[in-house]
């Protein structure tokens, strides 16, 4: 089972490395002895090996984080609650689904089968190591983490901190104090990664605070700059200044890839695009400052235009030396987003030769032929916006994630079907190289859809599309018997970029 690190307490021990094993061979057991009482009694021998690993009738053995544990009593322990309601973090939701895949996995297993994977686990060796204090347990953690899998950055700098604490700490109680304050602020910080993980990574938020914290796009390396700072005579002040800012950027930036990604549609939309690595430093800096989720949402519009801009053109010019300025002078005595946007709105239009490299010029030439599929998928769902929005007022738009399992469809097919006629001009050399992959021969339609019509004749495959403003207007621009020809392609195609350039 590994090597597993504690920090010894009275009558329990804190689990310094080895959680997430625990957990899962808790889950295991529980489910696994649940499954052999359903086909008879456990023995004397079960039955303390049950309590041992599980439950004693006063107390379970094994407890989670607070915020995940009466989940993980109720769920894995009691298996009192079988449903999925109120699961509220990343974590709960990983708990439920390991039980449930073990549970899934052992409902049809016969007794002999479960009697051995129980010898199994309780004959797995392991090596332990309990330490008697806290400081101890870090420094083993960083020592132990600085050879095999290596923790994230965010769990290295949380032992440094406490480490450095109890070393410049002073007086027990002001070192208590201080380790007290470190523990709420990551507490609330793996709560903030519970509810948001698989949206964004946690050592990018740790490089983002640092960009914040220290008021620079050029801050690159996180643990280089954060050694660099408990190096310094007294560090304490920038533990709990960097702690307080880090928990403040984990704490917005699940409201913003939570309850306002929901209720934003700017933000959805930034958010959806994906690679925002860039924005997300501007994006903490508006929460902190305090601004209104409508401020927000129309800094995220221009956000997205550039980093739209930016992956569609492909430049190796470097775009933080073209916007760190707007950055630093992005404050909390100035929390004025205009100059950003109007830099932004600039950008897209000069001619001064270091700055154009994102300009409309540049826009309009990227998008004539081929595009990156997930960026044409992306693009084509902003197509389908504008298209829904002409002439309906207070229309909602359709949300990217309402869109079931998205692919790109190429309307003629980039095999020609061997049918004739098809429907489809003339698989010449300019219709293969210069029509095939662009946009006017690009639609989105759900995975479902794009299986069901791929290599199929034309009249079959328009008959299909109807499920929206797009598919309906394909359908429009082919006379009746007419074919999917090379000029229809480019109509269409001018139509999308004309949009594109509107809404980028």
């Amino acid at each position: 089972m590994g090597h597993f690190l504690f920090e010894e307490k009275t009558q329990k021990f804190n689990v310094i490395d080895g959680q997430q094993r625990l957990t899962t061979i808790v889950i295991f057991l529980s489910v696994l002895f649940a499954q052999l009482k359903s086909i008879r009694d456990l023995s004397e021998e079960e039955e303390i090996c049950y309590e041992d690993m599980v439950k004693r009738r006063s107390a379970i053995r094994f407890w989670t984080v607070d915020y995940d544990n009466q989940l993980f009593i109720d769920y894995v322990i009691d298996q009192s609650k079988s449903e999925h309601n109120g699961l509220e973090t990343e974590s709960s939701r990983r708990i439920v689904s390991a039980f449930d895949f073990f549970k899934n996995h052992l409902s049809d297993k016969p007794e002999e089968y479960l009697t051995k994977m129980l010898l199994i686990v309780a004959g797995a060796a392991c090596t332990t190591h309990p330490v008697q204090n806290e400081s101890e347990a870090i420094q083993m953690f960083i020592f132990q983490n600085s050879r095999g899998k290596r923790p994230s950055n965010l769990e290295i700098v949380k032992a440094q901190f406490m480490h450095h604490a109890h070393l410049h700490g002073g007086a027990k109680d002001e070192v208590d104090s201080l380790i007290g304050e470190i523990k709420g602020r990551f507490e609330k910080i793996y709560k903030s990664i519970s509810s948001i993980e698989y949206r964004i990574n946690e050592d990018d938020v740790l490089l983002y605070t640092l960009r914040v914290h220290f008021n620079s796009l050029w801050e690159t390396n996180s643990l280089d700059k954060i050694n660099k700072m408990l190096a310094d005579g007294n560090p304490l002040d920038f533990i709990k200044s960097f702690s307080r800012s880090l928990s403040t950027s984990f704490e917005h930036l699940s409201q913003f890839f939570g309850k306002h990604e929901r209720e934003n549609f700017a933000i959805h939309s930034l958010i959806s695009l994906g690679g925002i690595a860039v924005a997300l430093p501007f994006v903490i800096k508006a929460y902190r400052y305090g601004l209104s989720l409508d401020q927000i949402g129309k800094l995220c519009w221009s956000l997205e235009s550039l980093v739209l801009r930016h992956r569609l053109i492909g430049t190796r010019a470097n775009i933080i030396s073209r916007i760190n300025d707007v950055f630093e002078k992005f404050t909390e005595s100035n929390k004025d987003i205009s100059p950003v946007i109007d830099h932004i709105e600039w950008m897209k239009t000069t001619d001064d030769w270091w700055w154009a490299y994102w300009n409309n010029d540049r826009l309009k030439e990227s998008i004539q032929g081929g595009i990156n599929h997930s960026t044409a998928k992306y693009l084509l769902w902003k197509y389908e916006v504008h298209l829904e929005q002409q002439g309906k007022a207070g229309y909602s738009p359709i949300r990217f994630d309402n869109i079931i399992s998205p692919e790109l469809e190429h309307i003629a097919p980039t095999t020609e079907p061997e049918s004739k006629p098809h429907g489809y001009d003339d698989y010449d050399d300019e219709f293969r190289n210069q029509y095939l992959n662009t946009l006017g021969n690009y639609l989105l339609l759900s995975k479902s859809h794009n299986c069901a019509v791929g290599n199929i004749l034309l009249s079959q495959k328009l008959a299909t599309y109807t499920h929206n403003e797009q598919q309906r207007e394909v359908r429009s621009l082919v006379p009746k018997n007419g074919i999917w020809s090379k000029e229809i392609i480019q109509q269409r195609k001018n139509k999308i970029i004309g949009v594109i350039m509107i809404i980028c």
